[in-house]
């Protein structure tokens, strides 16, 4: 009830503006699911063309997915239910009312499926959807997985929530949390490697395996008849293909060991969950307050600063490290760019149908946009957020005698020189294994040098544009209405450049390849487009920051 009364208190006050917020995120999610669904569809229809093995290979995908899905969900609700059942605002109410434990369990179990199990509905029905249309199922694939999709999201939400429950005991609430931030991130490190060492894109082409024993033993790797994801898998594949099965037996599966997952998890909150939930009221202790080592760091971090905009420096430096659930995830993002500059070495432009000098250089150029959009994804998850982190400490700021714009900019430069480094780290080692020209070399890294001023502005300006300074997470704030703008406008901005540099880029390459010289009337419309990227650039710069600076100063009025 008291998440109910929140949504209808909300929908009673809603402020002006957010009708329009609500249609456009609407269409937003109308348009990814018709994107994610002409994606899957045309995979699996191709798939269905390899006669012999089609069906076999969609068969195996959707174990992939159920697979992925029973992954994420697992981690999900762990991290879900430790806020959802220790670390809720209402939860001091609930406990001191004549509430039974059981009572709130159950609450409180469907709260933390909601939370931690919408996203994975986001991306898996369309997939679902895309399958039954595919292999042209009957209204029975579609009922079976409705029935397969409910116990399916329970058995992780049960085990999550136990395994948080005996961590909790351990552990306090809070030091949990950093521990399970940790570990989660450690599990999504290990699972992207392991993904691109396993290199799935070879299912599609069987001739590279020696023989079709080792190509069907390949096709079975990822399946354990053990798990909930093969159970899954073994319901809607007989439903798919119309053939008799044991779909029934696997559902009841499903169902049984999702029930017994709920009662073994009510019992184990009926024994433990109050003296844990009583430990967790400890307060968090920051020893890196206290380190003068620490300290001597972020000073010499924030020397190349001075005045005003050193202390704003100073001050986001040392919350970035205290804040276990932010800097931690940059073993995630170590990971992923990993990721990202290992699937370079594997493209294989020895296969291609055009000569690979012109192909490392056209992948090198669409590769500007790659980055961009790689380091835009990074920024909207630390640069985005940089305003609505004051929070309610934010009037400290207003008060002090700093204005807005020296304050906009310190958030500016403290934020730039990590994305700089992110950014030239990912473009000039991903051209160095597509052995580019000198020339694609030094525009790569010219135009990521400059896109990276524009992005970081982006995040800085329209995050206070709109600040979200009420918070319980700072994982929500790049969630919302602003991080989708921010993202949007980020896209936009990376297209423009790259579109600005494709013809005078396509030019220059084309003459130096044929030896011939370009003469003054060649150039002038080159000049022209490498003037009108950087006054797209310079735009980007400074229009953000005025701005955000004008609407945090009719904020405060």
């Amino acid at each position: 009830m008291p998440r109910i009364y929140a949504v209808k208190n909300r929908m009673s006050r809603l402020a002006p503006g957010d009708g329009l917020k609500t249609v456009v995120l609407v269409l937003l999610g109308f348009a990814f699911w018709a994107f994610m669904f002409g994606v899957s569809y045309r995979v699996l229809a191709y798939f269905r063309t390899i006669e012999g093995l089609g069906d076999l290979l969609a068969l195996r995908l959707l174990a992939m997915i159920f697979l992925t899905f029973f992954s994420i969900l697992l981690f999900s609700n762990i991290v879900t239910s430790l806020s959802t059942f220790y670390l809720s605002g209402e939860l001091e109410i609930l406990l001191s009312a004549p509430v039974r434990t059981d009572s709130v369990y159950r609450a409180k179990f469907i709260e933390t499926i909601i939370d931690s199990s919408w996203m994975t509905l986001i991306y898996g029905l369309p997939v679902f959807i895309a399958y039954g249309a595919v292999f042209r199922a009957s209204p029975a694939y579609y009922l079976g997985l409705v029935l397969t999709i409910i116990p399916f999201l329970c058995i992780p939400a049960a085990v999550g929530i136990v395994m948080t429950m005996l961590l909790v005991n351990a552990f306090p609430a809070r030091r949990a949390k950093d521990i399970i931030v940790l570990l989660g991130l450690l599990f999504f490190v290990v699972l992207y490697v392991l993904f691109r060492m396993l290199q799935p894109e070879k299912l599609v082409d069987p001739d590279t395996f020696p023989s079709l024993v080792q190509y069907l033993t390949a096709l079975r790797a990822p399946v354990s008849p053990l798990l909930p994801s093969s159970w899954a898998t073994e319901v809607l594949s007989p439903l798919l293909r119309g053939t008799k099965g044991d779909a029934i037996f696997h559902l009841l599966m499903l169902w049984s060991t999702s029930l017994a997952a709920v009662v073994i998890g009510e019992w184990t909150c009926m024994k433990i969950y109050y003296a844990g939930w009583s430990r967790s009221r400890e307060g968090k202790k920051a020893a890196i307050s206290r380190s003068r080592a620490a300290d001597a760091f972020f000073r010499i971090i924030a020397m190349p600063f001075q005045g005003k905009m050193r202390a704003i420096v100073l001050k986001d430096v040392k919350l970035f490290f205290r804040d276990t659930s932010q800097w931690s995830q940059l073993f995630l993002l170590f990971a992923l760019m990993v990721v990202y500059i290992y699937s370079f070495k594997l493209l294989p432009f020895e296969r291609a149908a055009m000569p690979s000098f012109f192909l490392q250089n056209l992948i090198s150029f669409l590769n500007l946009g790659m980055v961009g959009f790689v380091t835009s994804a990074v920024a909207v998850r630390f640069v985005f957020p940089a305003v609505s982190l004051e929070g309610a400490s934010f009037w400290i700021i207003r008060a002090a005698p700093l204005s807005i714009r020296d304050f906009l900019w310190a958030k500016f430069w403290s934020s730039l020189l990590p994305l700089l480094v992110l950014a030239e780290i990912l473009i000039v080692l991903s051209n160095s294994l597509l052995n580019v020209t000198p020339l694609m070399m030094a525009l790569g890294i010219g135009t990521v040098f400059m896109m990276t001023f524009g992005i970081t502005a982006l995040g800085i300006g329209l995050g206070a544009v709109l600040p979200k300074f009420k918070h319980d997470n700072v994982a929500q704030i790049p969630t919302g209405f602003g991080g989708i703008v921010y993202m949007l406008a980020t896209m936009l901005f990376i297209g423009i450049v790259v579109i600005l540099e494709a013809w005078p880029v396509y030019r220059i390459f084309m003459y130096q390849t044929m030896g011939r010289h370009i003469g003054i009337i060649g150039w002038i419309p080159i000049i022209a487009s490498v003037i009108a990227v950087i006054a797209v650039n310079i735009l980007a710069l400074f229009v953000p920051l005025k701005i955000g600076c004008k609407r945090l100063q009719e904020r405060e009025v």
